[in-house]
């Protein structure tokens, strides 16, 4: 994998940004849900979170770049082998350009908030404590 130039550290692909746009525009519950009650003044802690943003030749559903954090919110498609298969390539891209992928299902993040909250609350803190 090539370098990203320190003007495209975080590896933006605009070619996906028609595709992103209409990804927004089409957002599953509950990627409505963590936008609008974790993320609602597009921040977490203090940091700052995209939403659908192009990263490499994918769309990750939320990402702080202060943080090199990526979160995934994954639906029942994700449980098929072929798709769990692609999830791990695309997670282990994204982590060797120095991401870490945090991932939630879409039952974890409309039914259990609060553990999400935990969750990210611990990373956030184990990541200030490197």
């Amino acid at each position: 994998m090539q370098p990203a130039s320190p003007a495209n550290r975080y590896h933006y692909n605009p070619r996906l940004r028609t595709l992103a746009r209409r990804l927004r525009n089409n957002s599953t519950k509950a990627e409505i849900y963590i936008w609008s009650y974790l993320f609602r003044a597009k921040e977490y802690r203090g940091y700052p979170f995209c939403r659908q943003r192009p990263v490499l030749n994918y769309i990750v559903d939320f990402m702080c770049k202060e943080l090199m954090l990526i979160i995934e919110v994954d639906g029942s498609i994700h449980e098929r082998w072929d798709v769990k298969r692609k999830d791990k390539i695309r997670q282990q891209q994204l982590e060797e350009i120095g991401f870490t992928v945090l991932r939630f299902t879409n039952e974890q993040v409309l039914k259990d908030r609060a553990s999400i909250v935990q969750t990210l609350d611990d990373w956030i803190k184990n990541k200030n404590a490197r």
